[in-house]
């Protein structure tokens, strides 16, 4: 899918770097990409977060580095918080790249190489302090918490989140298109969802429609309902003590065997492995 290009230079100002708490009733699914790093701590929410190719579940303490244009977003499945939260900072690479050349920031040179695919961080509660007292400071305090914030990161094990594989479609041509379709299936991904209706929504084809999802996102449209479908049943069998079967149904699977069938391709586990590995 292509993505939505943000101007975080001109927000920032006399700024050297961004740094502020974002408070929203939800968060919605926006496809973007932007130039500088950007360092994201939930406070409060939960959701779906698609960073590359990657789409994972997302709670409060969620913690990820993004590299310089990974197209992301995080977007809200639940009415579960009246509003969500997310502490923000992104950092351009001119910034940065004047402390990278001191012998001192090997690590964090290394750090944010990885960081061209993503990397999530699963001990938050060591950071979310000094996350969310950045916005706050000014001055030679602020930059210095920041790198010492890196270099702290730089010890923390971290899981790469887009694939080696993956390579952004950037621009505005089609981000009104993709956009509709993909909140149109997170918000309907419990009912049928057909190709036709879809292609509608975007005055397409279904020929057509089928070659610019692949295009755009490497998947066939089926395989991202899927893929959608299958992270909320992982939510529910994590969160719930409802029946494997009627998670199928309540997620819209049409039978039990199909559900088991693709569950097992996804995660390479059945649904019932999967639950009772959550309680070992």
């Amino acid at each position: 899918m292509k993505a939505t290009y943000e101007d975080i230079a001109s927000k920032k100002g006399s700024e050297s770097f961004l740094a502020y708490t974002l408070t929203l009733p939800l968060f919605e699914f926006k496809w973007h990409y932007h130039p500088e790093y950007e360092l994201t701590l939930i406070t409060r929410g939960k959701g779906k977060r698609l960073v590359g190719d990657s789409y994972e579940n997302f709670e409060t303490g969620d913690l990820v580095l993004l590299g310089p244009n990974l197209p992301h977003t995080w977007s809200s499945d639940s009415a579960e918080y009246p509003t969500v939260s997310a502490v923000v900072t992104q950092f351009s690479e001119n910034f940065i790249q004047r402390f990278l050349e001191l012998d001192e920031f090997d690590k964090i040179s290394s750090l944010l190489t990885l960081a061209d695919r993503g990397l999530s961080f699963s001990d938050s509660d060591k950071f979310s302090k000094e996350l969310e007292q950045l916005p706050a400071l000014a001055g030679v305090e602020k930059v210095t918490t920041l790198l010492n914030l890196l270099q702290k990161l730089t010890t923390q094990k971290h899981n790469k989140l887009s694939s080696e594989y993956f390579r952004a479609m950037k621009g505005v041509e089609t981000e009104s298109r993709i956009n509709k379709v993909c909140q149109h299936i997170q918000k309907h991904s419990s009912q049928e969802i057909t190709l036709e209706h879809v292609a509608g929504l975007v005055h397409l084809s279904r020929s057509a429609f089928s070659k610019f999802f692949r295009r755009a996102t490497g998947k066939t449209f089926s395989d991202y309902v899927n893929d959608i479908r299958i992270g909320k049943a992982c939510f529910l069998l994590t969160e719930t003590d409802k029946a494997i079967s009627e998670i199928a149904y309540e997620t819209g699977f049409e039978n039990l065997t199909y559900f088991n069938r693709v569950f097992l391709k996804k995660k390479s586990r059945t649904p019932r492995s999967f639950r009772q590995s959550l309680k070992s």
